[in-house]
Order: structure tokens, then sequence, then C-alpha cells
């Protein structure tokens, strides 16, 4: 297959070099990706296309303008005709086909091909044979210097803030445009990893993008990660765009994501202890928190510190990498309103769907966060605007409902300034997939899945029957308008409080901050299961 997948590329390169300069950019048509399609890729991609024909090559093919192509075969050629179209209509001589051989998913890509069309330069993988560079085969960096990482960053108009923080804090960053000639460069041990993490859904990768250079970098034997931890894959769908980190070996990721540096991870973080003091037992529990993490730089704050006689920090002003809580989920979403660290919930209250462990386990815990044995799980959060202010972001929801006990109001959702609904009903609850399994499930969401990017708007008590809760693209702006002259309360995640007179907009949108718990092995469907089919 390598060899055919190499005269394809021959035939790309031939075709390519016939079009005149100024018009390699000119667009054709939108492709089934919804992205323009210019003069060079369709010639690209008609240069594959025919070859199949021409050659009988019996693959189904799976293409940034065509589609899918069902040739009723086994596999299917993954293509990206022209990665890095942009820099081949200005002159930048970083360009690719990149072409991959699989049947559902990344997973089970078993060929792989990539050529720089203006240099030549090929790289090719086949499974359990390694990944080679001209035919020279290729290794990532099996150790990586914290202080010296050169990191692959996307660093495009939809790049989220964190992108733009790892590149001022690593050594050297690059960003060039083309996702396989950069995944290529950490395959081969030029580059430590390579982020790809975009806050606007339509700027984040596509399975064509990656396919081949997945197989590539894990066959010179580097991981790839969703930005939760998690292994990354993708199914050959072109509807679906992700996220990941692509890096040469695991310190890397440990660098990245958490700020640390490789063995001297469980070293380097400092702590803080957060708790609910109306709580009995809070105070000893918060003290074998202390305990199991002796040796370490750790600090409780102030209302701890004080019942226990020791000193202690507001919590907006712990400077800490982890806060450990202890109570239930108001004392966590309390502890993200007033701190960024990363959220370690100790569940001394009662269902605790967002804690990690229970008092019983403290010590045993303690010491997997110790040792670094976690992932993160990164959740969207909600932004609310009100006459030009943002409010307090929320992790579960914001809650507007009526300022006066049983009195309907009349609500108007817009998304994207389109009418979306027009109700009479106690209130409204815009949520996110964290928050759907809290106040907006009792009143009728669905429960969403985290990695799902989507918004829920959920209609409290409304008087008609048809009034249901709406899913939403994060991408969009949802906008609730109180139709009558009648005052509101939005509530942010059950702590804040602000009044909303009548008649007013309030705007809502993803934020560009994320909310981090720390977890360890359970996935999110076996919490739903514990905590609420049987917890409740």
């Amino acid at each position: 297959m390598i060899n055919i997948l190499s005269e394809i590329a021959e035939r790309i390169r031939a075709a390519i070099k016939l079009i005149p300069g100024p018009d390699r950019g000119k667009e054709l048509c939108i492709g089934v990706d919804g992205t323009p399609t210019t003069y060079i890729d369709k010639t690209a991609e008609n240069a594959v296309l025919k070859y199949l024909q021409d050659n009988d090559v019996s693959l189904n093919v799976l293409s940034e303008e065509i589609g899918f192509v069902d040739n009723g075969a086994d596999e299917t050629l993954v293509l990206d005709p022209i990665d890095g179209t942009t820099n081949s209509v200005i002159g930048v001589p970083l360009y690719t086909v990149s072409m991959a051989i699989g049947k559902r998913s990344l997973k089970d890509v078993h060929t792989a091909f990539i050529e720089n069309l203006v240099t030549g330069d090929r790289y090719t993988a086949e499974k359990g044979k390694g990944a080679y560079l001209n035919g020279k085969r290729i290794q990532t960096k099996k150790r990586s210097d914290p202080d010296r990482l050169l990191m692959m960053i996307y660093l495009g108009n939809g790049a989220h803030p964190d992108s733009f923080a790892l590149a001022k804090r690593v050594k050297t960053s690059r960003a060039y445009g083309c996702a396989s000639i950069e995944m290529a460069l950490v395959a081969s041990g030029m580059a430590d990893g390579f982020l790809m993490d975009s806050e606007n859904n339509r700027r984040s990768i596509r399975v064509i993008d990656i396919a081949a250079s997945y197989l590539i970098l894990k066959e010179a034997g580097g991981e790839i990660y969703n930005l939760d931890g998690t292994e990354f894959d993708m199914p050959f769908d072109l509807e679906l765009r992700s996220n990941f980190l692509a890096v040469g070996n695991k310190d890397v990721y440990d660098i990245v994501m958490f700020g640390s540096r490789g063995d001297k991870k469980e070293k380097r973080h400092k702590y803080g202890i957060y708790a609910n003091m109306s709580l009995p037992a809070a105070a000893d529990v918060a003290k074998r928190v202390m305990n199991a993490l002796q040796g370490e730089s750790a600090v409780f704050e102030k209302e701890i510190a004080d019942h226990l006689g020791t000193d202690g920090c507001p919590i907006e002003q712990m400077d800490v990498d982890i806060m450990i809580t202890v109570g239930g989920d108001g004392t966590i979403l309390r502890a993200m309103q007033k701190n960024n660290a990363s959220i370690f919930g100790v569940n001394a209250g009662g269902i605790g769907f967002l804690a990690e462990i229970s008092v019983d386990k403290i010590e045993e815990g303690i010491e997997r966060l110790r040792k670094g044995n976690y992932r993160i799980d990164k959740r969207l959060k909600l932004q609310t605007v009100f006459n030009g202010k943002k409010m307090t972001d929320a992790v579960n929801e914001a809650v507007i409902h009526t300022d006066s006990i049983a009195k309907l109001r009349q609500f108007r959702v817009y998304v994207d300034n389109h009418l979306a609904t027009d109700l009479r009903a106690d209130g409204v609850i815009i949520s996110t997939p964290t928050g759907s399994t809290c106040y907006a499930m009792s009143v009728g969401s669905p429960i969403i899945d985290p990695r799902v990017n989507a918004l829920v708007v959920v209609p409290m008590a409304a008087f008609k029957f048809a009034a249901r809760p709406l899913v939403i693209p994060t991408s969009s702006k949802i906008t609730v308008e109180l139709v009558m002259d009648k005052g509101c309360l939005l509530v942010v995640d059950g702590q804040e409080e602000y009044d909303i007179p009548g008649l007013s907009k309030l705007e809502f949108s993803m934020s560009s901050d994320y909310g981090r718990f720390i977890r360890f092995d359970d996935d999110f469907y076996s919490r739903i299961h514990e905590k609420l089919d049987g917890g409740l």
C-alpha cells in the first residue's frame, strides 16, 4: 500500500504544477466539510480519485472536498489532498498530501503516508513496523528538558487562551499552519509536542487532518491524548472535530497540562485546603488531609485555620495548583468561583457528584494525588453578560427565575439572534454539560456527557407543555429577554445572586475559562450509575 500512496503523491505533484500561481487559491465552491474548496484542493483531490479509478484500487474515500465516496470496499482512504492550502497559495513551502488507510477510526489505521509537496520529504508508517522519513527510521524524543521545550501550537483565531499562555511558558513555540507537518516534527524528534486547543469548534481538528500523522507519531513512539488525559481517537466522520495534545513522551503531557516537570512532578505542586465549616466533621477531615500531605507545600483556607488556631489565607488569595475541598458539590462550586486551581473534592456532604473521593479514602486518595496518578478533567464554563458587564462564570448553570413566589414571568430566548422560544414559566436555566446532572436534571434536562460541547436551555415549570429543553452548540450566543416589566433573580451555580429588572436582556456564551477537576480511573457513566442511579 505504501507504493500505491507514493504513486498517488506523484500524480498530485504533477497535477498541481500545472496550476498557474495566481489561480491556486481561487475558490470554486464550498466543500462537504463546510470550508471553501480552492483550485489546488480540487485539483489534488481529482488526481487521487482518477488514480484509484484508473488502477482499479479497491478503497472507499473520505476527503475534505468531496466527502465520503462509497466504492463498496472494506477499507477507506482518509485523504487531505492539500494540508496547508493557505501556505501553498502564499508561497510558504509547508504543505502536504496526507493519506491513511483504515476501516472505522484512527485506532485501526494501518498505513500512513505524508509528503511535503515542495521538498519531497516523505513520512511513512505501517502498523507495527515503525515510522520512517525518506526511508530512515525516526523516533520521538524519549526525554524532554522542561526548560527547553519546543512546542508546535495552534495559535489561529480560534485558539484557546491556554494556548497563548503555553506559548509564553515554553522555551520555543511554532505555528506552521500544516498539522501533518507539525505532527511529523514531533514524530521525528525535532519538536517535543503539538497542542491543538481551539475554543471555536469549527477551528478544531478533523480526522482527515490527523489520520496519517496519528499513525506516524504512534509508530515513532509518541502518544496522543484528549485534553482530559484520555486516549485520543476519532471515527471516520467529517462532521466531528476535536482538540488534542500529541507528545513525544509522557513527561511533555505532564509539563504542558500541569506545569510540572517529569519525575519531580509530585514535589512541585502547592496545595490548598478549603472546607465547609458548617459540617460538624469538617475540621477533623481537613486535619486528616493536611496530615496526608505531610512534606508538601500546603495551606489552609483562613476559616479553617482560625478554627484550628494556625495560619491561613483567604481562598481568593491562595496561590496554589490544587485545591482540596472538604464538603459537597456546593463547596466545590464556591471554590471554583473564588480560585482557578484544579479541584480535588473530598465528599463530606450528600451525594457529592463532583467530588472524587469519600472521607474514608483520604489517605489512599492523597497518596495517588502526590504520585501524580490522575488526570485533569476540563469542564466548560458559562459566561453571563448583563448591561455590558461580565458576571461570575458558572460551572453548573445560570438560573433566571421570578423574584416573587408563585408568580410567572415571560421570557423570549434567542439563539444567535434568532427567536428560539417564547414562554411563560417560573424561570429559565442555562446549563453546561456539568450542570446537566444538577438543577437542570431536576426540571427535565437530558444528562449530557461532558465531552459534548453543548449548552442546554431548560424551562422551569413552563405554562405550555410544548416548552421543552433546547440543546445548543457552545459556539452560539444565547440571549434571554425578560418580556414583562417585573424583576427576576439571576443565580449563578447556587452561589451568587443578582437582581435583574424587568425588560432586561442577558447574554450567555461559553467562557474562555475552564473548570478543572482531578480525576482517577472512573468514567462519567460509572459516576452516574454510582451517584445518581444508586444514590437517589
